[in-house]
């Protein structure tokens, strides 16, 4: 075995030293300040991670593989799986398709939005248009939430201290969609909910930019999009025969006698949000029935008694729903009282 010079014993030797004392002052540092050198925890994001398993609505409904809006690539494959195709509008495609193709093709998105996409544990909460909202100051705290789900033309301007700036989707119907650009958000995605024809093919006419006719319509709707395509998307109707059939309980065919009775703008809203998202929050769906001259909505001057006439939609029928709801913890209701 060949002998090491003495000069390089002592480098090792050093070296040797030098790894050891380096070693002791880290230990030391270690010792003293540990809790420094592990990473932090965040308590309240354990919490949340723990809460992504909720799967609400598509586990209460079986609607894990159903995608919340209608898309082009396989517009015809989706209406065969979840039978949209068996339906007329306004809970299937029937009557429709041509129109609904057409549209389709001029979406360029049919997808959560990325800035959605990116939330791991969704904390959603849908704004109710509700007079209830009036004097709350829940402006901030509607803000803070991941997503903000609004309905038809329910303004925020001038209201924000009362329900918030922001509107991550908006759901609304040709009658009901803002048409004043002074309303126009880039960070909103408008949500089509088709209950006729008609309102298909309003939609596709204007992203064709052609003249869409106002025949047919309860109310004028809006003549020009204020959205631009790649804001717009059309809810899948699975998810409105899912609200009307198994959450209120409506006939799948109403007597020739009887109006057809549908879901609210506003329930549809909720039932989008537990579709979507891991934790569902409530604002402004509670309504004074004792008064027919409260305020109906946050805004305007319209009372209980338009709500009370109003024969299109169950409303008693929806508010024990979002009761069961509130109660067994399934949605959080914050204008409770």
């Amino acid at each position: 075995m060949p002998k090491v010079h003495p000069v390089m014993r002592k480098f090792l030797l050093a070296v040797t030293l030098i790894a050891v004392f380096l070693h002791f002052i880290l230990h030391c540092i270690l010792q003293k300040t540990s809790f420094n050198w592990v990473p932090t925890v965040n308590v309240d994001k354990i919490q949340i991670i723990e809460t992504c398993f909720n799967q609400n609505f598509r586990f209460l409904l079986n609607m894990s593989d159903v995608e919340p809006f209608l898309c082009s690539d396989n517009f015809q494959q989706q209406n065969i799986i979840h039978g949209n195709n068996k339906f007329d509008l306004p809970y299937g495609v029937r009557k429709g398709e041509r129109f609904f193709k057409v549209a389709l093709s001029k979406l360029e998105n049919c997808h959560l939005p990325a800035e959605v996409e990116k939330f791991p544990c969704k904390r959603c909460i849908v704004v109710g248009n509700g007079g209830i909202l009036r004097n709350k100051t829940l402006g901030k705290k509607i803000d803070s939430y991941d997503i903000i789900i609004r309905m038809n033309d329910a303004p925020v301007i001038g209201y924000e201290q009362d329900v918030g700036r922001k509107t991550t989707f908006r759901l609304c119907y040709p009658e009901s969609v803002f048409s004043d650009p002074i309303h126009y958000d880039p960070n909103t995605t408008v949500v089509l909910l088709t209950f006729k024809p008609h309102d298909v093919k309003w939609l596709s006419d204007l992203l064709q930019h052609r003249r869409a006719s106002t025949i047919g319509f309860w109310r004028k709707p809006a003549l020009k999009m204020i959205y631009p395509s790649t804001q717009v998307r059309i809810l899948n109707p699975v998810i409105l025969r899912k609200v009307a059939h198994e959450m209120l309980n409506f006939p799948l065919l109403f007597p020739k006698s009887k109006k057809p009775t549908h879901p609210t703008t506003g329930l549809i809203a909720i039932a989008l949000a537990l579709h979507v998202c891991n934790e569902v929050h409530i604002a402004g769906f509670k309504y004074n029935f004792t008064s027919q001259n409260s305020s109906l909505h946050y805004y305007g001057n319209e009372t209980m008694s338009l709500m009370m006439e109003n024969a299109y939609h169950n409303i008693s029928a929806e508010q024990r729903l979002l009761g069961k709801f509130i109660e067994n913890k399934t949605i959080i209701n914050l204008t409770q009282d």
